[in-house]
């Protein structure tokens, strides 16, 4: 589950928004059009920054299954948009609150709470369709060109803006109060994330057309907003919280009714966007992808109701909670298969490893080739002592899918669990086939390091762990590791040449954190 902000640090950005001077931000001038604020390269940078410091906060939920799903589905509706060149990077975030998100460079958040409301995939796809149109259609930079006339360092505002919405569902009297701080002093920052009505309304119409081009049911985006509209008057009555997406995206009876009417024009335009079953010719999907008939009713990736399942798991207070909440859904009626497989990953993560075992066992049978199913198996065997079945199984699952992030990164993790250097190097035996790809996975980073640790390797596993720092927001950090591990005497030429490099890269990123008022409050108590 994400952790609260704390206060102090939402004040931290609230007054170093409103007051930093103009001359302290390194960036460029306003020009006469968003496209003249910022490069597509810096709008990447501070994208990149933003999603850092997000991380750094503990507001991500970052899982290689679910990554791996929002990342699939991310990349076919950006590659059926208006702009399919624009980079776009799709991350999770643990709050349980209904909020979907976009910051400049692509950068798409989607709330764990949103996909827990949606009843099918088409409707989380709907509202990313949303999110992309408001990059393509530079809404996003034309915030930051507001916020700028501000003087409003831009970092700080995105900051700010995700912090305000993502602390608005608190419920302890800790979260209110730096809901009210930042509500009062963070106006500015609320503006960086704010739609006029007709970027509303374009990016409603645009994201039905790329719901369409990508096979989804475009009657999707007005059943999300109704399902929201819905919560938002029984709120009056106490049955829901008011969703945070309604802060930024309010919904009307008048919106939901454009929504359907353009779905339903689609529909009958002559030439029209086809939803029968075929098989995807766009090479930036994966091959062999089915569109429409049942892989379109299922959601189109097939892995919807695992990954949502997955989700109430992860973004669960704890694991117990976690399977307290399936007990309570079993009392009601039976479970079903996607229910099943979360409850056996939330005994697995509460320690329950042969319960786990049983559950997963029982759903492989019904499932068999499931590899979200057989991957938990995989992870539940070794954890319940089963070593000799867990890493026949993962060697299979390794040969069926080779490279594939989740069953490295879990299998990884698993041999590092067991603690014995011929383990640390089987890890990074393991890992090293992604190593070209993962330079700024910082869940590749930190397992790598560990399994570099345990195989003896400390100067590898040094320099792991700063990349994984510098990853998740603390460049501060990362430049004091890297400083202190050229210290060692059995850093040899080359290794001390890779981190002087290192070294080189990243102080400019600190030099940039600095100008835009951000400090590593940890470094600045010492």
């Amino acid at each position: 589950m994400r952790r609260i902000l704390p206060l102090t640090a939402a004040v931290t950005f609230a007054l170093a928004s409103l007051g930093a001077p103009a001359q302290e931000s390194s960036l460029p001038d306003i020009g006469s059009s968003a496209g003249q604020l910022l490069t597509p390269h810096q709008q990447e940078q501070y994208g990149a920054m933003m999603l850092a410091q997000l991380r750094h906060y503990d507001y991500l939920l970052e899982d290689p299954l679910v990554d791996g799903w929002l990342d699939s589905l991310g990349a076919r509706l950006a590659a059926n948009s208006d702009l399919p060149r624009q980079p776009f990077t799709f991350f999770m975030m643990g709050d349980r609150q209904i909020n979907a998100f976009a910051t400049l460079g692509g950068y798409i958040g989607v709330n764990a709470g949103l996909v827990l409301a949606a009843e099918r995939e088409d409707e989380v796809a709907a509202v990313m369709s949303h999110e992309i149109a408001h990059v393509t259609q530079e809404h996003v930079l034309r915030g930051v060109e507001r916020a700028q006339r501000d003087q409003v360092p831009i970092l700080l505002a995105m900051l700010g803006a995700v912090v305000l919405a993502q602390s608005a569902g608190g419920n302890s009297s800790d979260d209110a109060a730096q809901a009210a701080i930042v509500s009062a002093m963070g106006l500015a920052q609320q503006r960086q994330i704010n739609y006029t009505r007709s970027n509303e309304h374009e990016a409603d119409r645009l994201g039905i057309q790329t719901l369409a081009r990508s096979h989804y049911d475009t009657d999707a985006m007005a059943d999300f907003f109704g399902t929201m509209l819905t919560r938002s008057r029984a709120n009056a009555a106490g049955a829901y919280d008011t969703p945070d997406y309604l802060m930024t995206h309010p919904v009307t009876t008048t919106r939901i009714s454009e929504a359907k009417s353009r779905a339903e024009q689609l529909a009958r335009s002559p030439g029209g966007f086809s939803v029968g079953p075929r098989t995807s010719d766009n090479p930036l999907l994966p091959g062999g992808l089915v569109i429409g008939g049942d892989a379109l009713q299922s959601g189109g990736t097939g892995q919807f109701e695992l990954a949502r399942e997955r989700l109430r798991v992860l973004s669960a207070d704890t694991p117990p909670a976690a399977v307290r909440e399936y007990q309570q859904m079993a009392a009601t009626g039976p479970l079903t298969e996607a229910q099943q497989y979360g409850l056996a990953i939330a005994q697995l993560r509460a320690n329950e490893p042969g319960a786990a075992v049983a559950g997963l066992t029982r759903l492989l049978a019904r499932r068999p080739g499931d590899l979200w199913v057989a991957l938990g198996l995989a992870e539940a065997e070794s954890r319940s002592g089963d070593r000799k079945a867990a890493d026949a199984r993962f060697a299979e699952l390794l040969q069926r899918a080779p490279g594939n992030r989740a069953i490295v990164l879990t299998y990884a993790r698993v041999l590092s669990e067991r603690n014995t250097v011929d383990a640390g190097k089987r890890a990074q035996a393991v890992l090293r086939p992604l190593m070209a790809r993962s330079a700024e996975d910082p869940e590749f980073q930190r397992t790598f390091a560990r399994a570099s640790e345990i195989a003896g390797e400390p100067i590898r596993a040094g320099e792991a762990y700063a990349e994984a720092t510098l990853l998740s927001g603390r460049a501060e950090q990362a430049l004091v590791q890297l400083n202190t591990l050229k210290k060692r005497p059995e850093v040899d030429y080359y290794a001390r040449q890779r981190i002087e490099a290192r070294i080189a890269q990243i102080t400019p990123m600190v030099l940039e954190l600095h100008r835009q008022g951000i400090h590593d409050k940890v470094l600045d108590r010492r």
